[in-house]
């Protein structure tokens, strides 16, 4: 069973006033901790981008960790990038992520693609029923028809692509929790003030 993972940096963030993924996390850009985290876990890996990302810049910043595509897609979103990966790789199952998860878990990474194998995706659920689809494994063909029939709908969210699945798996994020017990493979960056957490969390472990 072949396995990509498929990072998402399409936005610019109007909090950061940039590419989000080129923010600067103790002297290395975002993008660069969360490819780093899953360099082990899969065949390929693909950071997708919008079209007015400094394309040039991060194909020099990642050279061979990762390929850079840029969405094909009309109307910038997570299912349009999500698709654009889909349709760049090679493999039977691809995991989604941001490009803002600086502590996401290689070794629930690389549980969610091998729980993957037939079925069409395995997603995390919290207990309260919240789902992260953008945390996720699927089968890389039936994602692809099923984005495609989402947005043929006029559809851009992740959640109208999971509806044309069939064959989910969900995990709780308590069984996550045995390999990361503060589950923070699932925290992002998205204030100037989550920069400053991650930081901090980062500076500890290194001590």
């Amino acid at each position: 069973m072949t396995k990509a993972v498929l990072i998402l940096a399409g936005g610019f963030s109007k909090r950061f006033g940039q590419d989000k993924c080129l923010i600067n996390l103790v002297g290395k850009p975002l993008v660069l901790h969360v490819i780093d985290r899953v360099s082990t876990v899969a065949d390929e890996k693909v950071v997708v981008v919008g079209s007015n990302a400094p394309i040039e810049a991060l194909s020099n910043l990642l050279k061979s960790k990762a390929r850079v595509m840029v969405d094909k897609h009309e109307g910038q979103s997570p299912l349009v990038g999500a698709l654009t990966g889909f349709e760049s790789v090679n493999a039977e199952i691809s995991l989604l992520l941001p490009c803002d998860t600086p502590f996401v878990s290689a070794e629930i990474v690389a549980l969610l693609l091998d729980l993957c194998l037939n079925k069409a995706a395995v997603i995390p659920r919290w207990p309260n029923g919240y789902i992260e689809p953008l945390q996720a494994a699927y089968n890389t063909k039936s994602a692809i028809v099923a984005a495609k029939k989402a947005l043929n709908e006029g559809k851009r969210d992740l959640s109208s692509m999971i509806s044309h699945l069939h064959g989910i798996r969900y995990i709780s994020t308590l069984v996550l929790q045995q390999l990361d017990p503060k589950l923070l493979t699932f925290f992002n960056v998205n204030t100037p003030q989550d920069l400053k957490k991650a930081e901090s969390m980062l500076k500890k472990t290194f001590k």
